[in-house]
């Protein structure tokens, strides 16, 4: 089963948010922006900017944590910037 790591991104908080589903990104979107308690339920804007395939849930797990163990937008922005499979 194929999983994926994702990064959103608000522009009003101007805030990156990494996750990992194992559902369609798409619509693992439409549950943050859904009636929710946690992080995302803050604002509405959030879109995706970043998506990557994983091939089990272990390994998607791990890459969530080393990105977010980044701490630094700087990363992101350039992960972003190099392998971004949208647009």
């Amino acid at each position: 089963m194929i999983y994926f790591v994702y990064i959103l991104y608000s522009k009003s908080l101007d805030r990156f948010y990494v996750g990992h589903t194992k559902d369609n990104p798409t619509e693992r979107l439409r549950r943050h922006l859904s009636n929710h308690k946690g992080f995302t339920t803050r604002v509405k804007d959030w879109e995706i900017v970043y998506t990557e395939n994983c091939k089990n849930k272990g390994e998607a797990y791990l890459r969530e944590r080393t990105i977010k163990a980044w701490k630094s937008k700087r990363m992101i922005l350039q992960l972003i910037k190099n392998n971004s499979s949208i647009g």
